[in-house]
């Protein structure tokens, strides 16, 4: 499946950013999907995931209660929207997808998912 994201971009701290992942080339309905992110120095982590449903959705602590995940399986896309924006949050995004039978279920590991878009470039200024 290719992905490709968008939404990114530079925002002040306490702002917010929508940012949309849309898929092709394969059926969408069948992936669980992910965000990742990446700051310069450090390794990718984990910030989001919901389920080939769309009923189940995790999140990383740091960005609990600020983020929302949500997928929209009519037009192959997945969003990550961003509240209450820190400088800490700068980072490049990343969404991610792969197969599970259970609709039920999103990994929550970089390892457990085999697509990834290119990336897109979040900044939060202080």
């Amino acid at each position: 499946v290719l992905l490709v994201e968008s939404g990114g971009g530079l925002v002040q701290a306490g702002g917010s950013l929508r940012l949309s992942c849309t898929a092709s080339g394969r059926t969408y309905s069948n992936y669980a999907m992910g965000w990742f992110r990446q700051a310069p120095g450090k390794e990718r982590e984990f910030v989001a995931a919901v389920s080939r449903s769309g009923t189940n959705t995790y999140y990383a602590d740091s960005v609990k209660g600020r983020f929302t995940i949500s997928r929209d399986n009519a037009k192959n896309t997945v969003y990550l929207q961003m509240n209450s924006l820190k400088p800490e949050d700068t980072a490049v995004y990343y969404c991610a997808a792969e197969t599970y039978h259970n609709w039920a279920y999103a990994p929550t590991s970089a390892a457990d998912f085999g697509s990834w878009g290119q990336g897109t470039q979040v900044t939060v200024s202080s």
